[in-house]
């Protein structure tokens, strides 16, 4: 089992070492091979997803990184900025469906800004289509107008655009998720302003005739934002495009206290995957050791479990986290009154120490 870790930038480096330090023991025998990627990279080698990062990728089962971004790099040519290392992943490994749990874990209804009866027992999966949409349409660029509202004026322009064959696999993932949880998808889309999701809603209606013993619901994504808040249990599987995808994870995950819970992983056909917290690389708490790896120990988790064939530690983990929080142990991003505040490898070490009981 090779795992290609890649830590990136700001925080990434400390939550992918406490992830580290959690699956150096398990009983497991992994080969892991690190590498630059992110800003990182780019000081290094002048390019943020360096070919011998990009190899080393291909070759894993499963990669494990932490997160790439900073300030410094924004005014950057956008193909030599941080960000685009994860794109450029993503569509040479073709993970195409990510999966973002959003779950309030019962230690932690306290910490998130919605009452405890809205948001106590939730457990929302997020299926987020990866590798299409807006984020990778084709022609974008600036130019001059030469209609519209102001021609001759300076333009920016991105294009939207799926296919079929793209909306179909994606809505197959979240049927035969939703089949092993409640049997209920919500589809969100823009169908009435858009066309891309006009086809969009089309194609996951001919989708789901293949799925009768699962619920599909369509809600436009203005509401899906408003009812995630509103009424954040009436949801269990939730499939959309990458733009809304990206906005609506983030939100769920403040609904669980802390954008430092919330785990992902981004998978292709042969469930190789890439997992990942779904934070960014907050350079602004870089280098404190205050930064929550609880995500990035739980993306190891679903790393175990979907690429790596390793239920049993997947689950160990997982209850070695749950046995932290319930010791009172909490980083800055999710403590309250009544809680004991720790670091990072304060955190990272607890979870071990769980993990040997």
């Amino acid at each position: 089992m090779k795992i290609a870790v890649l830590p990136g930038d700001g925080i990434g480096t400390e939550i992918v070492a406490e992830a580290v330090k959690v699956l150096e023991v398990l009983d497991l025998q992994f080969e892991m091979e690190s590498a630059l990627v992110g800003g990182a990279a780019y000081e290094d080698h002048g390019h943020p997803l360096p070919d011998a990062t990009l190899k080393l990728a291909k070759e894993a089962d499963a990669i494990l990184f932490g997160a790439v971004g900073d300030w410094k790099y924004d005014k950057l040519d956008r193909p030599l900025r941080p960000e685009q290392a994860i794109l450029g992943l993503r569509k040479n490994l073709g993970l195409f469906a990510n999966f973002r749990p959003a779950i309030c874990y019962e230690q932690l209804v306290g910490a998130s800004s919605l009452k405890p009866e809205l948001i106590a027992g939730l457990d929302i999966l997020i299926i987020r289509e990866l590798t299409g949409d807006i984020y990778f349409g084709q022609p974008r660029g600036r130019r001059v107008a030469t209609d519209g509202h102001f021609p001759g004026a300076e333009e920016a322009f991105d294009t939207m655009r799926y296919s079929r064959p793209e909306i179909e696999r994606i809505a197959h993932v979240a049927f035969q998720a939703a089949r092993k949880r409640s049997k209920k998808v919500t589809s969100v889309d823009k169908a009435n302003v858009l066309e891309t999701f006009q086809f969009w809603k089309d194609v996951v209606t001919d989708v789901h005739k293949e799925y009768p013993d699962v619920e599909l619901e369509h809600m436009y994504v203005d509401n899906a934002a408003m009812q995630l808040v509103k009424k954040p249990k009436a949801f269990d599987v939730v499939v959309t495009g990458n733009m809304f995808g990206d906005i609506l994870s983030d939100e769920a995950s403040m609904l669980t206290g802390s954008i430092g819970m919330l785990p992902s992983a981004s998978l292709n056909s042969q469930n190789q995957g890439l997992y990942e917290p779904s934070h960014g690389s907050a350079p602004d708490i870089a280098g404190k050791g205050v930064a929550n790896p609880l995500a990035t120990i739980l993306s190891a988790a679903m790393m175990l479990r979907f690429s790596l064939n390793q239920e049993e530690a997947a689950q160990r983990i997982e209850a070695a986290v749950q046995k932290v929080l319930a010791q009172g142990l909490r980083t800055p991003d999710i403590w309250s009154e009544g809680t004991t505040k720790v670091g990072t490898a304060q955190m990272g070490d607890a979870v071990v120490q769980a993990l040997a009981r």
